[in-house]
């Protein structure tokens, strides 16, 4: 059995309240779960009381075989608990494809304005020279 440490959202609507549970892979996100760890509340304006975790239990859980979800793992980190890895993924603001051909397309046409414009400017000059 494959187990999580994820969040399992409560609260009414447009009100998020999360319980930190741990569940079963397999079961639905406000489904069954096997024990609550803690709790996110994201309504609220401090950074440190919006979350509480019981850390006896999550390294329990953990040393059990019990992996964390990203979110999660981001407040267990804070907490001290395990270590996120940084990531990096540079090429994530990059525009797409398209938008990046489209780019090109409207470079080579504006370039291709400026020398003719450079050419028409030119023209009239060497006209007045002769």
């Amino acid at each position: 059995m494959a187990l999580k440490i994820r969040l399992a959202r409560a609260g009414s609507k447009k009100r998020p309240y999360y319980h930190i549970v741990i569940a079963d892979a397999r079961s639905p996100r406000d489904g069954r779960f096997i024990e609550q760890v803690g709790s996110w509340n994201p309504m609220l304006a401090d950074d440190a009381a919006r979350v509480s975790v019981n850390e006896d239990r999550v390294k329990h859980w953990m040393d059990n075989g019990a992996l964390p979800t990203d979110r999660v793992l981001r407040f267990l980190d804070q907490a001290g608990i395990a270590k996120r890895p940084a990531r990096s993924n540079p090429t994530k603001a990059e525009p797409g494809k398209k938008a990046q051909e489209r780019a090109a397309l409207l470079k080579k046409a504006q370039d291709d304005a400026a020398a003719a414009a450079a050419a028409a400017s030119a023209a009239p000059a060497e006209a007045s020279a002769e």
